[in-house]
């Protein structure tokens, strides 16, 4: 795993009332991550409104945060996610909006054809603030797939850096694993038999994932595993919701077709309630 994943970092930044928390959350990480941060406008470039984002993030000069301003016209989605390619940007930062009269978070359309098209991490957030909310617990995906070694080695980066204290690694269990039908006690002590096996099975594979991560990482942290048997990405989201989690880190999607619009997989299950702040990596 490189020592600096994300070496660089974009927001989209509009003139909204959400934009100096926008800006100190993505400031913030810029520091932590030690990246530079691009902020990108779609509209006319003013002095105003370069004036406007130095005042906001003056308080970051003491940190030597390193950022630029980018200026372009043009439809925002496709704006942004040619601002992300040129400026090789590997997180891109985007909020979430909150239902009326509901603690129920979801994507507005820009935000989530950005999720859906971008080739950079994305980390989405729920609830930006001007003061720091510490990320104390952490919830990465265990699941059996290539990309997920990376993942986790990923989050425990994430979380030296931002000093968690916890980190729980969630492996969903498809249901199919289990092919027995319970209709009387003995079935029902063999599958739990299985699901045993299974657990200690994930279990193995999880924690020689964990060894392979530099120590530097894993030593002062909590690590907790947790497998759960259900259907993929409602499983996790629900788990994170329900422990409390400030961070819910996925793997992105390998690819993204017309029938997963229409049969919503992992990601797609997340995208369409935000359990809390998700990070999506490439």
């Amino acid at each position: 795993m490189s020592l600096k994943p994300f070496k660089s970092i974009g927001i989209g930044v509009a003139f909204s009332p959400n934009l100096k928390a926008n800006l100190f959350e993505a400031a913030r990480l810029a520091v932590f991550f030690e990246s530079k941060l691009f902020l990108i406008h779609v509209g006319d470039p003013s002095e105003d409104k370069i004036k406007a984002l130095k005042i906001i993030l003056a308080p970051f000069k003491k940190d030597a945060l390193d950022y630029e301003v980018i200026f372009k016209m043009g439809n925002p989605v496709d704006v942004i996610l040619k601002t992300t390619e040129e400026q090789n940007i590997d997180l891109l930062i985007l909020g979430a909006l909150q239902q009326e009269r509901f603690l129920k978070y979801y994507l507005g359309s820009i935000a989530r054809k950005l999720t859906r098209k971008a080739k950079c991490s994305i980390l989405l957030l729920i609830k930006p603030s001007v003061n720091r909310v510490p990320c104390q617990h952490i919830v990465v995906n265990g699941l059996k797939d290539p990309k997920t070694e990376r993942t986790i080695a990923s989050a425990f980066y994430v979380a030296n850096q931002l000093q968690a204290e916890k980190i729980t690694i969630v492996e969903e269990i498809k249901q199919e694993e289990i092919k027995i039908k319970v209709d009387d006690d003995i079935s029902l002590r063999r599958t739990n038999i299985i699901k045993e096996r299974i657990k200690l099975r994930e279990n193995a594979r999880i924690k020689d994932i964990i060894a392979h991560i530099p120590k530097e990482y894993t030593e002062n942290i909590t690590i907790k595993t947790q497998p759960i048997f259900g259907q993929q990405g409602y499983s996790i989201g629900h788990y994170a919701q329900i422990s409390r989690a400030d961070l819910l880190v996925m793997n992105a999607p390998t690819k993204m077709t017309f029938w997963d619009r229409l049969f919503p997989h992992d990601i797609e299950h997340i995208l369409t309630e935000l359990p809390t702040d998700v990070l999506i990596l490439q």
